[in-house]
């Protein structure tokens, strides 16, 4: 679900305070990301959606749901229906975030 040596770089590379600041800059466009994708209508907005979701995922270590992004993204561009991929979205990021949100401290601050 979460590369969690991709967030402890983060981690690393920020410190605490910081790191807790992108969490919440992540949540944020994740929101936002949602929304684009709940609302796109045509290829073109799902692939835009899907791609943008995919880097904010892989920059957060977010291993299932870039995957599953991509999927969207390819299919979107292949024009394919993507009902099915924007549902495991809008299920999957708000679980994972909320993942993230309440076990960072307990995988990186209790392993230091």
């Amino acid at each position: 679900m979460i590369d969690w040596s991709r967030v402890s770089e983060l981690y690393e590379d920020f410190g605490e305070d910081e790191f807790s600041e992108i969490i919440d800059v992540f949540l944020e466009e994740g929101v936002e990301g949602l929304e684009q994708l709940s609302f796109a209508q045509s290829d073109a907005q799902n692939m835009a959606a899907f791609h943008f979701l995919k880097g904010a995922a892989l920059n957060l270590g977010f291993v299932e749901l870039s995957q599953i992004c991509a999927l969207g993204e390819t299919a979107a561009r292949e024009g394919q229906d993507v009902t099915l991929l924007k549902a495991q979205v809008l299920e999957h990021l708000p679980a994972t975030c909320q993942v993230l949100k309440t076990q960072w401290r307990q995988y990186l601050v209790g392993s230091s």
